[in-house]
């Protein structure tokens, strides 16, 4: 096996996760991980086992001045060095920031109003407590229609960590054929942040679209992400396309620095434009491919007899391939997780229970404890599918504009083509929009039916049934 590969004692593979103290470099862990000493610009980002709370930045500084960083982590848990609170660690922040007093009203009023947004019917499930549900900002959603079941500071601009790939995959997977081969040079893999979870890319091997894209979503990997860059002109150009990918969606929380969701000054983005980002993705057959992998083999080094073999990845998402302490969620079937020490944990989900299907994301939990993110998440669906039909929607998400003209996609001040009574006149529409998601591989096109009303035009978006019954591709 190269590096990259999933080892365990006695060669069973996929089963739980390892200890903290056995992890090697690209081995499987809660984030994977390869540490290393790297040139290119450092932020002090890097996942690690619990180190006790100090004072920011110092960490940071140590590897600029020249500690290596596992010299710098070991100072900073030892307290010789100050260091911030590293994402997994086992005890929340007791200032936690307060999210803003206003936020962007697109999708209507109440997804701008900080808080927990939800609006019960008679004989509505309660929704779980604070106690339960720590996330920062949350939201649950119905994938098809788009309506908003319940959110917490959906349009709270935070940073993503890896649920940003699923931009960057929106952005670039169609660019390229799954067949298609690339030889990776050392300059495609430049300028990968310290710490960065890798899949495991050698220089001046092969790799097909197909590999690369198996890299990016089971193993979050940041050599995948820079390698597809490179194929699409570079760093800077697929950043650049991201933006304009995001404002396309009407995703205006989003911030994008570097294309793999890295911690970075200014990057952001938010529950609301994860979930839209989830959702427009999904409409590719690709992209739900990947997605909803649980495990895969993906190429190894070449032996002496000049062959390349091959290791195990499974994908990081408990939810989708489960973990010692969790089992995957039934009918889960995507879509990306993240984890960085600026964004803690984040995840965006999608699940479908008969013919109900959900997308949650979750960013940030306090609760720092192991899962807690899936935890969370895992908490919405339950409540999501036992509530989907007795709480009245308390906002929506809104469609691309190319679909949705910018209609109820309204400004932080509420004002624009889209005022919360078109919003809501849309949802109210889109109660009498019927019809099912294809199935999978039925070639009869994506079927669309609109609610109009007065002032706007509510678009569902049918999404092709994923894997009913057969539980994670393996």
């Amino acid at each position: 096996m190269g590096s990259g590969s999933i080892r365990r004692a006695g060669g069973a593979l996929f089963r739980g996760v390892l200890s903290a103290s056995r992890a090697k470099a690209g081995t499987f862990t809660d984030v994977p991980t390869t540490f290393r000493a790297s040139t290119a610009p450092t932020d002090p980002t890097a996942p690690t086992a619990s180190a006790a709370p100090a004072a920011p930045g110092s960490a940071g500084r140590a590897v600029r001045n020249g500690f290596p960083l596992r010299t710098a982590a070991a100072l900073a848990a030892s307290g010789l060095l100050a260091s911030p609170l590293l994402a997994g660690t086992a005890h929340a922040d007791p200032k936690a920031p307060a999210p803003p007093a206003k936020m962007s009203q697109i999708g209507g009023d109440r997804m701008g109003a900080p808080g927990v947004q939800v609006a019960p019917r008679p004989g509505a499930p309660k929704l779980p407590g604070p106690d339960t549900l720590t996330a920062r900002s949350w939201i649950v959603s119905d994938a098809e229609s788009g309506k908003v079941l319940a959110a917490k500071n959906p349009h709270w601009r935070l940073a993503p960590a890896s649920t940003l790939k699923m931009l960057f995959a929106d952005t670039v997977l169609p660019k390229f054929p799954k067949n298609q081969k690339h030889t990776v040079r050392p300059a495609d893999l430049a300028g990968m942040g310290v710490g960065s979870s890798l899949v495991g890319i050698k220089e001046n091997l092969s790799y097909s679209v197909h590999d690369l894209w198996l890299g990016v979503f089971l193993r979050s990997g940041n050599d995948a992400v820079h390698t597809l860059s490179a194929m699409n002109g570079g760093t800077k150009a697929t950043v650049t396309q991201m933006q304009q990918h995001a404002k396309e969606l009407n995703a205006h929380d989003t911030h994008v620095v570097t294309p793999d969701g890295y911690d970075a000054p200014g990057q952001v983005s938010s529950a609301y434009d994860l979930s839209l980002f989830a959702r427009s993705g999904l409409q590719n057959p690709d992209f739900r491919e990947y997605c909803s992998t649980a495990s895969a083999q993906f190429p190894g080094d070449k032996g002496k007899d000049g062959k390349r073999g091959s290791f195990g990845i499974q994908n990081t998402n408990r939810l989708l391939s489960g973990d010692y302490d969790m089992k995957p969620y039934p009918g889960i079937a995507g879509v990306k997780n993240g984890s960085t020490t600026n964004a803690g944990s984040t995840f965006t989900g999608f699940a479908h229970r008969g013919d109900r299907k959900l997308l949650v994301t979750v960013m940030n939990p306090e609760k720092k404890e192991h899962n807690e993110a899936y935890r969370e998440a895992a908490q919405l669906f339950d409540w999501g599918f036992a509530a989907a039909d007795k709480v009245e929607p308390v906002g929506r998400l809104v469609g691309p504009r190319s679909e949705d003209d910018g209609m109820g996609a309204v400004g932080a001040k509420g004002k624009g083509k889209g005022s919360h009574d078109s919003t809501q006149a849309a949802l109210n529409g889109a109660g009498s929009a019927g019809g099912a998601w294809t199935a999978l591989g039925i070639g009869s096109g994506v079927l669309a039916l609109l609610a109009v009303v007065a002032f706007a035009v509510h678009r569902r978006r049918p999404l092709p049934e994923l894997l009913r019954g057969r539980g994670p591709r393996k």
